[in-house]
């Protein structure tokens, strides 16, 4: 596969090269494949958490235990209050 980069990249790949922590332009290029991997690893990970959330919340409000925001809010602060007292 060949790549072209454009001069901006290059001058990128340039700058980590004298950095002196990479010793080949490909060793530059394969570590932002790497770190491409691992964001979207962890993107599909918090995506499975949400849908897992939103399945909960979904099934939550099937069985009727739901409030309304302000109700939450309040909920949220009383708890915080009773918390912080000592």
């Amino acid at each position: 596969m060949q790549i072209v980069l454009s001069p901006e990249l290059e001058a990128l790949v340039q700058r980590q090269l004298t950095t002196g922590k990479y010793k080949s332009a490909i060793e530059v290029i394969l570590a932002g494949i790497q770190l491409l991997q691992q964001q979207e690893d962890i993107y599909q990970g918090r995506l499975l958490e949400l849908q897992k959330d939103a399945l909960i919340g979904q099934e939550t409000s099937q069985r009727g235990e739901v409030v309304d925001g302000a109700t939450a809010t309040a909920q949220i602060r009383a708890k915080g209050r009773s918390r912080s007292v000592p």
